[in-house]
């Protein structure tokens, strides 16, 4: 069959939750909710008061993770404190428990057996807290993997700050000041990314949605703290529990606008050969291409 991926061209926060109950889910337990909280000087991230009715509608907790920067210039994620700070000044604290899931460590280090690149995963410890997970997407643009959606929040974004530097670089190091020296190709990230966010997906499998909203449509990714402004008009909400299915829709939708900017946007999806992560998840087993749109 078919993976179901529900779509509206409706964007507001009361049409999020309408779309998880339209999943048929129930995200038992302690609820993970992955965000993306934005860069300190992004314009593009989707705010905490967005987000708000449908963390609270699963009475979730907002999880994230230190990024794995090199150059102090790029950002104020990749510290723990600094990071908090951000998530304080965004809002995020002010409606949510914050969990920044990497904060201390060890890491925990889960297996990849198939993996075409990477052979385990590193994530913040924090994760093993919570039985089930909401992947909340802002689906974008991205400086160095073409597109960010559901596919990205579950490797990168899940990954601990070393884990990020193993799959950007293609698990040659854990090192954050040695990976952008070593940046894998155009082939293996992208692969990279798919290995991480299969064992994430299986983690939680049975126990994980995923919504993607297609709002600010920049090239740029919501890490970036100068992004460039959307150059598309904004699209729609999807809503799916196929990773794989929820990407693919989306750039599906990029693909068949009728939206002039388009070709600015899939420019950058295709210059980073983007689509290769949703090549790679979809030959890894956890997800499929094929899928039926769901109008709502």
């Amino acid at each position: 069959m078919k993976a179901k991926v529900y779509f509206s061209r409706e964007i507001t926060p009361e049409k999020v939750v309408e779309m998880y109950r339209a999943l048929g889910v129930n995200l038992s337990g302690k609820v993970a909710v992955k965000v993306h909280s934005g860069e300190k000087g992004n314009q593009n991230f989707l705010r905490p008061e967005f987000w708000r009715p449908m963390v609270d509608e699963v009475h979730g907790t907002i999880v994230e993770c230190n990024t794995a920067y090199g150059d102090a210039t790029t950002g104020v994620r990749d510290h723990t404190e600094s990071h908090l700070k951000l998530m304080e000044e965004h809002g995020w604290s002010k409606y949510f428990d914050v969990d920044l899931m990497d904060a201390e460590e060890p890491d925990v280090v889960w297996p990849i057996p198939n993996g075409k690149v990477l052979k385990e995963n590193h994530l913040g410890k924090h994760i093993v807290n919570y039985d089930s997970m909401l992947v909340l997407a802002h689906f974008k643009g991205h400086p160095m993997g073409g597109y960010g959606g559901a596919l990205k929040q579950l490797s990168i974004g899940c990954a601990s700050s070393k884990g990020k530097a193993l799959i950007h670089s293609a698990g040659k190091t854990d090192d954050r000041f040695e990976t952008w020296k070593q940046h894998a190709s155009s082939t293996a990230f992208p692969e990279a990314m798919a290995d991480a966010a299969c064992s994430v997906h299986e983690h939680f499998k049975g126990n994980i949605a995923y919504i993607n909203v297609m709002k600010n449509l920049s090239v740029d990714c919501d890490c970036c703290a100068v992004a460039e402004d959307p150059c598309m008009k904004d699209i729609g909400i999807l809503a799916s529990l196929d990773p794989v299915a929820i990407d693919q829709a989306c750039i599906d939708l990029v693909i068949n606008s009728d939206d002039p900017g388009k070709e600015h946007f899939m420019e950058r999806v295709n210059s980073r050969n983007g689509i290769h992560t949703i090549e790679a998840a979809a030959d890894l087993g956890f997800g499929s291409r094929e899928y039926e749109l769901i109008e709502l």
